[in-house]
């Protein structure tokens, strides 16, 4: 078996199609097509089935499929880390974070990180199924919530984020240092939309002591939410960090209580993937933020709630 009949293999598998994928290889397609029966009397096996015009990628095509991908992720694991000994210090970085703070957390070693791999092109952005693109190798490393499912991911917990009510000075509740869960059903709410994660987690706590939250505005942005509660419209519920970042000294931040409302904090790669300098730099950077911080040194509440 070679390369290069992997090769053409990988590309028919990506297109289901002889004619694109000839194309996109650069050959023709009766020539893709003598390359492919001679894989397949190499294996033993039919690979396609080839319906008409249309094609399906067989069982045993579906097993090949997943190990050539293993073969050529290691090749390029290979060269990858031959250009690292050749101090070939260039290339991508791509970042992604689940929600909003964990992007702002990501951007405060930016700097650091620039300064050490200044070659290299640094990008984050956010997604709500951030580890389903480390998975695909779409993105290096992310900042995500425990627990990691996928088991070809490997985790580094960094520490546990503990949501807070915030409200205005002169807000009802603004004299209070905690507040109980179940008394925050009666105020009125500025979140952000029920599909974003944070909101899952929030309308999770509250089912848990029985009821469902209806909030009188929704929003995407995290400034435009903290704009208006600090113009007496509402309170809010957000993570700790983020209210600390925002906070101008308008806002009165409250803890929670039964249940407290927490997640855990981690970074993911692909277990299979090369980890290079500038990306392992970027997690000892973040890890020695955390610690700075103290970040880390937050434990979970008695009662608290982290799933939903």
């Amino acid at each position: 078996m070679e390369l290069r009949e992997l090769e053409y293999f990988m590309a028919i598998c990506e297109e289901l199609h002889f004619t694109r994928a000839a194309e996109k290889l650069g050959i023709s397609q009766p020539a893709l097509s003598r390359q492919m029966r001679t894989l397949e009397d190499k294996l033993g096996v039919r690979l396609f089935d080839r319906l008409g015009k249309k094609i399906a990628i067989t069982e045993a095509g579906e097993i090949l499929r997943e190990q050539s991908g293993n073969i050529f992720s290691n090749i390029n694991s290979v060269y990858e880390q031959m250009e690292e000994l050749q101090n070939i210090k260039k290339g991508k970085l791509i970042i992604g974070a689940m929600s909003e703070e964990l992007s702002q957390l990501a951007s405060v070693v930016f700097l650091e990180l620039h300064r050490k791999w200044p070659h290299v092109q640094t990008k984050i952005f956010m997604s709500d199924n951030i580890e389903e693109k480390v998975f695909r190798n779409e993105i290096d490393i992310a900042l995500t919530l425990m627990p990691v499912e996928n088991e070809k991911l490997t985790n580094i917990p960094l520490y546990i984020e503990e949501y807070f009510l915030a409200v205005s000075d002169d807000h009802p509740l603004a004299d209070r240092d905690i507040v109980e869960l179940e008394e925050i059903r009666d105020i009125s709410l500025v979140l952000c939309p029920i599909n974003h994660t944070c909101r899952k987690l929030i309308d999770a706590a509250f089912a848990s002591v029985g009821f469902a939250i209806q909030p009188i505005i929704e929003l995407t942005e995290v400034k435009s939410i903290l704009s208006l509660v600090k113009a007496g419209i509402g309170a809010t519920i957000l993570p700790r960090t983020l209210l600390d970042s925002e906070n101008d000294g308008t806002l009165k931040v409250i803890k929670i209580e039964n249940p407290a409302i927490c997640k855990e904090i981690a970074i993911v790669h692909h277990k299979e993937k090369y980890i290079g300098s500038a990306a392992r730099s970027f997690i000892n950077l973040l890890i020695a933020y955390v610690k700075k911080t103290k970040l880390n040194e937050t434990v979970y509440p008695e009662n608290f709630l982290v799933t939903f």
